[in-house]
């Protein structure tokens, strides 16, 4: 252990969280190097990854971005076939993000990568431990709501 993270008046979560996003980052990349996308592509593939299509703004809110700065993204994954984009039923003005044939395919090999890293990452800890640290993300998250 660092002497950061064994001393707790120098320790900060949020220092901590940085670290650890970086860590699973570099990870990810180099478990999913093949794929040729970057983190905020296999972000936005993940969290469409259970086949419910998204509009850009709910979609937006799951990967923690704002709809303008994701729009780049989605015009990647368009490109590359991974989305498609249409109208929400009974709302023309909401753009309905979907996920195509080799979309499905990305994301579900996206997710199980990270599946198999919480896994590891995460294994030996009680599951209180984890609905702790479940809790502590989700209150960091509502911080910026």
């Amino acid at each position: 252990m660092s002497s950061e993270s064994s001393d707790s008046s120098e320790w900060s979560a949020l220092l901590a969280l940085q670290r650890a996003t970086h860590a699973t980052l570099q990870v990810l990349g180099a478990e999913l190097v093949d794929l040729d996308l970057t983190a905020s592509e296999i972000n936005a593939l993940a969290n469409l990854a259970d086949g419910r299509g998204r509009t850009v703004s709910e979609l937006g809110a799951a990967v923690g971005t704002r709809p303008t700065t994701l729009t780049s993204v989605l015009d990647r994954l368009e490109r590359r076939g991974h989305i498609t984009r249409g109208t929400r039923p009974g709302d023309r003005r909401a753009v309905l993000i979907e996920l195509t044939a080799s979309g499905r395919l990305t994301a579900t090999t996206i997710r199980q990568a990270v599946t198999d890293l919480e896994r590891r990452a995460l294994d030996g800890l009680p599951a209180e431990a984890i609905d702790s640290l479940r809790a502590a993300l989700q209150a960091l998250t509502e911080v910026s709501a």
